[in-house]
């Protein structure tokens, strides 16, 4: 099935397990998708993620603030605030770790086809439309360039590993708590039900 997270076609309570690597940072409202995400899973269903954390790309960041104040790289959410929005949305228990990788490239150019490659754009409201002109790239490029160690250009990714559980299910979406009564087959048997 191809589908869009934010507006996951599957019926509630209908999946088990749902894993999602390097995904989440892409939807528009988290918190919202998240909810989704919950609605689908099972009582004690589980949650497991892998995303981005604010630190990725600082270095693109960073040289791109030097040549103009428009958004050109991702804002990506906090690991604290993803475990907040984690237990907004009805998860249980959540767990959250974060590494920290560093690849690192002869040029820019082969960074940005790299970036390119995996899908990754700019998904900023705010951003400029069109392409860098050769002024532009030439002073990004030295922007960059004041980040190079060891003959190497690093661009770095914090990954944010989490899991949690769609716990019980027991909590309407208003924050009711739903209390379910069963009645025995002895007692309806014996006509006290």
């Amino acid at each position: 099935m191809c589908a869009d997270m934010e507006r996951l076609p599957l019926a509630a309570n209908s999946m088990n397990l749902v894993w999602s690597n390097l995904a989440l940072q892409w939807a528009h409202d988290l918190e919202s998708t998240l909810k989704n995400i919950h609605r689908t899973l099972a009582p004690g269903g589980l949650l497991m993620f892998a995303t981005f954390g604010p630190d990725t790309l600082k270095e693109l960041r960073t040289a791109f603030a030097a040549i103009d104040d428009a958004p050109h790289v991702n804002r990506f959410i906090d690991l604290h605030d993803v475990g907040d929005m984690l237990i907004h949305a009805g998860f249980a228990s959540p767990v959250m770790e974060m590494e920290m990788l560093t690849l690192t490239y002869t040029d820019l150019k082969t960074l940005m086809r790299d970036l390119k490659g995996i899908g990754a754009h700019n998904a900023a409201v705010a951003r400029k439309r069109g392409l860098l002109g050769k002024s532009a790239w030439a002073r990004l490029e030295h922007a960059y360039e004041t980040h190079r160690l060891e003959g190497r250009l690093p661009a770095t990714f914090e990954v944010i590993y989490g899991h949690a559980w769609a716990g019980d299910k027991t909590r309407r979406e208003d924050g009711r708590q739903v209390i379910e009564f069963k009645i025995g087959e002895r007692q309806r048997q014996s006509g006290l039900a």
